[in-house]
């Protein structure tokens, strides 16, 4: 069971890794974590014992009947139609558990999007005194699990006392049929205490078969869920290995829509190897989407992208995403030392690799003066980090990659002026000799560009 679980986790995150972007937003967040967290626990644990033992169960059940009938067809006539009434009385404690299994599983869903929504947003939360209302929220979602499961136990409750008084019936009719063929001289004594022993195994068996079937439904549902995320459409990814002979891009007549509202309409644009394209225009006008288009974190709807003549859904994934360095605005660093986080760039690195890299991004004199230099740990997210920070330890990551095309996107937007010489310094460190693209708002970071496209409503204007 828990070899099991973790395996359908790392296949999920395999599948997840495939996935269109789109897929990710906050319902689907909690969703996932709910599956990898509540449902794999119910998997690893819960669905082995409840399998195990209902099928011990029934198979010890079936073992006990047949050599019943194999010493006595009449004692076996009476346990067998005994068995029979004990799971016509499972089926429809099962189907009355069908529902409450299913609510319980959205339950457990609602409230791990609740308490991560709660969690992320607690800063919000308590600067627009919202937590009255976003702590009712928590509080009707833990609710609603209690309710449930309270009711998923109450509801399994007469039906758990009708099998143990159909089981308790039919082992004391077996007990007393044996003593009377006994009596009439129709049964050794031997057989007769044989008999009843059996009654009291059988007994045995059913109640451990009875009980944990009713949570088969719950265990169903969980492998429902687990294989609904894993039927999901990932992006074609059955590209061949192809080193690009020059990384120029070229985007033909491109379009993309989200949600049937359409974020790029007819893109045409080229970007020539080693050189600076700027995309600049207002919120919400498709920058973003053009550079995730360009590094196939979605799939275009129609026209195509092409990497040094190639289409990029030519490519296999991973030596696609060779060739691009991100630089996020909000980035994400993990609670791991300082050096891991840098050398997620490239694992196989040197510490010496990694001290050289976090110079060229300015980052090694305040990464030196923490308590444990490059083995300092840091938060979740980069949460013990300044904002600029964290962005020079994701420039580090990039350089670290020395990926042919870099993408940034609106990478020093909400940096302090003390760290912004700084961070322009490890920009041109990363950039140099590259292809570059970067979307930006002011005018200051992309004068020097090669060339500056104003995108808005999905066109280049």
């Amino acid at each position: 069971g828990y070899n099991a679980s973790a395996f359908m986790r790392i296949k999920i995150a395999e599948h997840l890794r495939y996935l269109p972007m789109g897929y990710f937003n906050s319902n689907s967040i909690g969703e996932i974590s709910s599956i990898t967290t509540n449902t794999m626990e119910v998997l690893g644990d819960v669905a082995a014992r409840v399998v195990m033992l209902t099928m011990q169960g029934i198979l010890e059940t079936s073992m006990i009947i047949l050599i019943l009938f194999l010493f006595d067809w009449r004692i076996g006539l009476i346990a067998a139609a005994g068995v029979l009434i004990f799971f016509g009385v499972n089926s429809v404690m099962q189907n009355a558990g069908k529902k409450a299994s299913e609510q319980k599983v959205v339950c457990d869903t609602e409230l791990v999007n609740q308490i991560m929504e709660y969690l992320q947003g607690i800063s919000e939360v308590k600067s627009y005194n919202l937590l009255g209302k976003q702590a009712k929220r928590l509080n009707d979602a833990n609710e609603a699990c209690e309710r449930i499961n309270i009711k998923m136990e109450l509801l399994f409750v007469p039906y758990h006392f009708l099998q143990s008084v159909v089981t308790k019936i039919t082992g004391a009719v077996i007990v007393a049929c044996s003593a009377y063929f006994y009596i009439n001289g129709t049964m050794s004594a031997v057989y007769a205490i044989g008999m009843t022993i059996s009654a009291f195994m059988l007994y045995s068996s059913l109640e451990c078969a009875g009980n944990y079937s009713s949570l088969l439904h719950v265990v169903s549902v969980c492998v429902d869920k687990a294989n609904a995320i894993l039927a999901l459409d990932t992006m074609d990814i059955d590209g061949k290995e192809i080193q690009p002979g020059n990384y120029d891009i070229r985007l033909s007549d491109i379009s993309f829509s989200y949600d049937k509202r359409k974020i790029i309409d007819d893109v045409s644009l080229s970007i020539p190897q080693k050189t600076t394209t700027a995309i600049v225009g207002p919120s919400g006008g498709g920058k973003s989407t053009l550079c995730n288009l360009i590094a196939r974190f979605w799939d275009v709807d129609s026209g195509e992208v092409t990497l040094g003549g190639v289409n990029v859904k030519d490519y296999s994934m991973n030596s696609l995403m060779r060739n691009f360095s991100f630089v996020f605005q909000s980035v994400y660093l993990f609670a791991d030392t300082i050096e891991n986080n840098i050398k997620f760039g490239r694992q196989d690195a040197s510490h010496e690799e990694v001290v050289e890299a976090a110079k060229k991004a300015c980052c090694h004199d305040f990464i030196s003066k923490l308590p444990d230099g490059y083995d300092t740990v840091i938060g979740e997210g980069g949460a013990t980090l300044s904002g600029g920070e964290k962005q020079r330890i994701s420039i580090a990551r990039a350089i670290m990659k020395d990926a042919p095309i870099v993408v940034l996107d609106e990478a020093t937007a909400n940096v302090d002026p003390e760290n912004e010489k700084d961070l322009m310094d490890a920009v041109d460190a990363l950039t140099k000799e590259k292809t570059i693209i970067m979307i930006a708002h002011r005018l200051k970071t992309v004068r020097h560009a090669d060339q500056i496209v104003v995108v808005d409503k999905g066109r280049i204007v």
